[in-house]
């Protein structure tokens, strides 16, 4: 074994898919992984090739309660003194963190032990943790060009990582058909995304034409508490649907599909591009710092997506873009390409680089890829 590198990730998909992307290439190198996280993680650690997962207490002081902020002091001091024990066992010979609260403590006990660290920003802006570590770190490996340069520390555009499973579906061509033939419509969005687009799809698909509604076959994900209600909106409109929770290869589904509605999230419009896939995006509202529209634009601007704000997006101005979807194949399969034009495949073996890079004292600034 070439080492331990020890990959820092908040505990959500958006901050473990990319890490868990990159830990796949780094084993197949020769290194060995340690994942520090907290405990939001265990619901994706199935898949993750950690040699050992190690789950730091972690806080953020977002309440003003004085007694609630007493209690996220004394949880960060927990998680900086468990994190700077995992440190002083594991020896890692190099650290990269993912961004998320939980990513401080174990960022900080690097720095403070001398080992070399990355930063992956995954959003077209800087999130708060990145931006607080940001000044301690190598380099700051990003997955989209819009969060420019930043004082002192070298910024390396990596891309964003993707699983296996991405990978896989990045093999599949994009299905092509006639205007008479079913369109393949996939909708996701995470909870919130979720609750939205079971609100808005119904009335927007009420107004198509009876024999348009035939024409559509929908994978939607929706919320526990709305998929009933959701399936039966469908059937009396006679739409041919699959409707659930959760998806265990959402990436193959993606790969099926002629049309995808969803956020703008960074994992989102990152397999989007590398499966290369056209949709419709509608960032998050209030999404923090406004990352979600960020995360679009490059593929706005490639004109691989119609991206709309959710306020501006009324159930006419949806219906008319479904209708669109359904009559224009040779658009839709000329944004699929657009989109695939705009992603990086080999983001995780870019990040890898830069990982290798800095455990040899090297200069990212001169990595070619």
């Amino acid at each position: 074994m070439k080492g331990t590198v020890l990959l820092a990730a908040g505990g959500t998909g958006g901050h473990l898919f990319p890490a868990e992307a990159l830990a796949h290439e780094l084993k197949r190198r020769g290194f060995s992984i340690l994942l520090v996280t907290d405990k939001r993680a265990e619901k994706f650690a199935g898949d993750f090739p950690a040699d050992r997962i190690e789950v730091v207490p972690s806080a953020t002081l977002t309440s003003k309660n004085p007694v609630a902020i007493l209690g996220a002091i004394w949880t960060m001091i927990r998680g900086a003194r468990h994190s700077d024990r995992v440190v002083r066992a594991e020896k890692p010979v190099a650290a990269v963190g993912f961004g998320g609260y939980p990513t401080v403590p174990p960022m900080g006990s690097a720095r403070k032990a001398g080992i070399p660290s990355i930063l992956h920003e995954q959003n077209a802006i800087l999130g708060r943790a990145n931006r607080f570590l940001g000044r301690r770190v190598k380099c700051i490996a990003v997955g989209f060009p819009q969060v420019g340069k930043t004082p002192n520390v070298p910024v390396i555009e990596t891309g964003n990582p993707v699983r296996p499973m991405v990978e896989a579906a990045m093999r599949a061509a994009y299905p092509g058909r006639r205007p008479n033939e079913m369109l393949r419509l996939v909708i996701f969005g995470g909870s919130q995304g979720a609750r939205y687009f079971s609100e808005a799809l119904p009335p927007a698909l009420a107004l198509l034409e009876t024999e348009e509604r035939r024409r559509l076959s929908i994978l939607q994900q929706a919320r526990p508490e709305d998929e009933a209600a959701l399936k039966a909106q469908y059937r009396e409109l006679g739409i041919s649907a699959e409707i659930a929770p959760f998806f265990r290869n959402m990436p193959e589904e993606i790969s099926k599909a002629h049309f995808v509605v969803a956020r703008a999230g960074a994992s989102s419009v990152t397999e989007l591009a590398v499966i290369g896939r056209p949709s419709l995006l509608v960032p998050l509202p209030g999404s923090l710092d406004g990352d979600q529209a960020a995360n679009a634009i490059t593929m706005a601007e490639a004109d691989g997506a119609f991206v709309i704000q959710q306020a501006e997006l009324g159930a006419g101005r949806l219906a008319s873009l479904l209708r669109l979807a359904l009559e224009e194949p040779e658009r839709l399969s000329r944004m699929a390409q657009n989109a695939r034009r705009t992603g990086i495949p080999d983001a995780a073996k870019r990040l890898a680089d830069c990982v290798e890079c800095v455990i040899s004292g090297g200069d990212v600034t001169q990595l070619e890829f």
